[in-house]
């Protein structure tokens, strides 16, 4: 007998017992003939049906899955919606189910199944609570493991937990105290997730521990030629690729590069993740290298001209160069400005990706804008006759400046449907040029009559 339902576990019948023994029990006993390979590839596409709550499942034997919900749970509506969502799916495909959300896939394992509620959520902090209650059984132990324990008295988690931990250990080895440990989030437990279907991905084992940056880029070339004649097979080109090191203790240390537009060139690929290799630590070894392209974007084929046309000026393909300054430095590090139909300065220009395409918006020739703005605006103290007279000169940082020339002044008001009061606002600005040649972009807050338009102090703004 490989397994057993409920009802004949009730009237005797358990796991492993000979099939006679149990038709001698309950003698109108209806069999299944048991196809464990069939289990676990039905199990197996469970998991890959499970990518619609996270992009990390993993399938359990020989009845569970794992799923790493990690910043995902918002997306359902919240932990206990996720829950709900993900059983009342798997009723209808016609599974009874039970599933459990926990800050360690251990406890998240023992809940589910030794716990008394179908879907339960352990709080943030409440591992010990939630596990205290349960039957040694819910370790994940062997059968002689939780006999023995059974026999000292250590029914449930909280006595075994109540123990010195050395002389568990002594008594029934370090499984024991690894199971435990890695329940109450101690110590880590790797889940070795599915790869979705269609992920193009590439694993190579090595027969000795690999511990050098060389070795490391003679793999990682072997690697990415195979995943960009992949991706050329699919039309696709690269966005995401994540270089795996897979270190004897088991852990993984991971890179991660992207690229501003698709690409498939193993060249341009390579040496971006090649740059960054030094800053893997192998540990004792690493035994395997997996390069995985998590996202791909469709990439055409398209022809390239050997010669410009006449009269025509190749456009500069800038993106090679943004994909190394942006894994070098950081995605949110480059980027390029774009205008904004705003007349306050401040709001007048936003980020957006380097080779992002979008509306342009210029300012007007006559009111140029400095190539540098403060923010926030620095005070001065300037001496101007009012009202709409530039300053004589200002004060910045303790070093006084006499203005030569001056332009101005250039009236903004505030946006009348940002906030209270910034209808009334008035900011009459002046680029002024000081008796060494330099020049600043200044403001005096107020039209210099009402003060209810502003306080009258001036600051700087900018440099030209």
């Amino acid at each position: 007998m490989a397994d057993a339902s409920a009802e004949a576990r009730a009237a005797g019948v358990t796991p492993g017992m000979p099939l006679a023994s149990a038709q001698a029990l309950v003698p109108d006993l209806h069999t299944l003939q048991a196809e464990p390979e069939a289990d676990a590839e039905a199990l197996r596409r469970l998991a890959v049906w499970c990518m619609r709550y996270a992009p990390l499942t993993a399938p359990d034997p020989p009845d569970g899955l794992w799923i790493d919900a990690t910043g995902c749970t918002h997306l359902a509506g919240g932990e206990e919606a996720l829950l709900r969502d993900l059983l009342m799916r798997l009723k209808h495909a016609g599974f009874e189910a039970r599933a459990a959300l926990a800050e360690t896939p251990g406890a998240a394992h023992a809940v589910a199944r030794y716990g008394t509620q179908a879907a339960a959520v352990v709080a943030e902090g409440g591992l010990r609570e939630a596990l205290a209650p349960l039957p040694v059984e819910a370790l994940r132990l062997s059968k002689e493991t939780c006999e023995a324990l059974r026999v000292m008295g250590l029914a449930e988690v909280r006595e075994v937990m109540a123990r010195p931990r050395a002389p568990l250990v002594r008594r029934f080895g370090s499984a024991l105290a690894l199971r435990l440990a890695q329940a109450l989030g101690e110590q880590f437990e790797p889940i070795r997730p599915l790869a979705p279907p269609d992920l193009i991905e590439r694993r190579l084992a090595f027969v000795e521990p690999l511990s050098t940056a060389d070795a490391f880029a003679a793999v990682l070339e072997r690697l990415m030629r195979f995943v960009c004649a992949r991706l050329e097979c699919a039309g696709l080109g690269a966005r995401r690729l994540d270089l795996h090191f897979e270190r004897v203790d088991g852990s993984v240390q991971a890179l991660r590069i992207g690229t501003a537009r698709p690409s498939r060139n193993a060249a341009h690929l390579t040496r971006l993740l090649r740059e960054r290799l030094e800053q893997v630590d192998p540990g004792e070894g690493v035994e395997a290298m997996r390069l995985v392209a998590h996202t791909a974007e469709p990439l055409a084929f398209a022809q390239i001209d050997g010669l410009p046309r006449e009269g025509e000026h190749g456009a500069q393909d800038l993106a090679g160069l943004v994909d190394r300054l942006a894994n070098r430095f950081g995605q949110e590090r480059v980027y390029r400005l774009t205008a904004v139909e705003s007349d306050v300065p401040e709001r007048s220009a936003r980020r957006m990706p380097p080779l992002e395409s979008g509306k342009t918006v210029s300012w007007p020739e006559e009111w140029p804008r400095p190539a540098r703005l403060l923010t926030p605006p620095q005070p001065v103290m300037a001496l101007a006759p009012l009202p709409d007279h530039p300053p004589a000169a200002f004060t910045w940082r303790r070093q006084r400046h006499r203005i030569r020339r001056a332009c101005g002044p250039e009236r903004i008001a505030g946006e009348w449907w940002k906030r209270d009061g910034e209808a009334l606002a008035v900011r009459d600005y002046f680029a002024v040029e000081d008796e060494r040649g330099r020049r600043f972009w200044l403001f005096r807050h107020g039209d210099g009559q009402d003060t209810a338009t502003g306080d009258f102090t001036w600051y700087l703004h900018g440099f030209f």
